[in-house]
């Protein structure tokens, strides 16, 4: 049996495999919005821009995926606030960190910690227990830029607006984000296996929920969670990433193609898989 911390919580390796098909799946603002790009030619998603993604979807809570996780989970809206969203009350979260009632009440503050470091709030959460590592293609990306053009003209004098280079895209890849719940944060964020299992609901939904002119065809193809048979882990975390991770077929420094181009794992190895309590697919459930 998998033993838990206090809070329940378990731990898990994680590994989500994105597809992308001529969209921008993280934009550089230092690189006028080009996909991000590492030296080596392979593509890059930021784990900041995935978690946003989830606090949207969790933070709108007119929205579709709230109302449905809601009514599966029987979860209140008052316990699911999120901290990291537009028009927040510094003051207000001030004296919610005097009164203790912080925690009980920001859902990724307690799952993925916060910034609030506020002077007198040194036990404040800090570093949450989930964290979502660098996306990072498994082959290099192709970018391309095409000019975006406007019928009704945006400058005085000019019958139509042209945007040259506005839109950038790759064409095809595959990226892989790991991602990790350390059940050791847990009695000090307040983080429960139930916080933990609402992100495991929304996880299918962030792309798919979220998707903009920028970035129509990115969704995931696999979110792989593996459950440790101990709060202290049971095997390598990279030896679980590196069983989960496709391989590219053929000429392994140029781009993809198609989903086709790539020898998906779909089980972890026999010896892994002793050592495992069990491996789940979200995109499956």
């Amino acid at each position: 049996m998998t033993d838990t911390t206090a809070n329940g919580v378990k731990r898990v390796t994680g590994l989500l495999v994105i597809e992308v098909i001529n969209s921008n799946p993280n934009g550089d603002p230092d690189r006028e919005s080009d996909p991000r790009q590492r030296p080596d030619g392979r593509g890059e998603i930021s784990p900041v821009s995935f978690k946003r993604k989830v606090r949207d979807l969790i933070g709108e809570k007119d929205g579709a995926v709230w109302q449905a996780v809601q009514t599966e989970m029987s979860l209140s809206d008052e316990k699911f606030v999120i901290l990291e969203s537009r028009g927040r009350n510094r003051k207000q979260i001030e004296e919610e960190l005097k009164n203790g009632s912080f925690q009980n009440k920001y859902w990724d503050g307690r799952v993925f910690g916060n910034t609030f470091l506020e002077e007198g709030a040194a036990d404040t959460i800090k570093t949450g227990v989930v964290q979502f590592g660098l996306g990072l293609s498994v082959a290099p990306i192709e970018i391309s830029r095409h000019t975006n053009t406007n019928k009704a003209g945006v400058q005085e004098g000019k019958d139509r607006g042209m945007a040259p280079m506005g839109y950038r895209f790759v064409p095809h890849a595959v990226y892989c984000m790991p991602f990790f719940v350390n059940p050791s944060m847990a009695h000090k964020s307040g983080c429960t296996q139930q916080d933990v299992n609402l992100l495991f609901k929304v996880l299918p939904h962030a792309y798919a929920h979220t998707r903009s002119h920028a970035r129509p065809l990115v969704d995931l193809r696999h979110a792989w969670v593996v459950e440790h048979k101990s709060v202290l882990g049971s095997c390598s975390d990279f030896a679980i990433i590196e069983a989960l991770t496709p391989n590219k077929n053929g000429d392994l420094n140029s781009p993809s193609n198609a989903w086709s181009d790539y020898t998906v794992p779909t089980q972890l190895p026999d010896p892994l898989t002793a050592r495992v309590a069990g491996l789940r697919d979200l995109m499956a459930e």
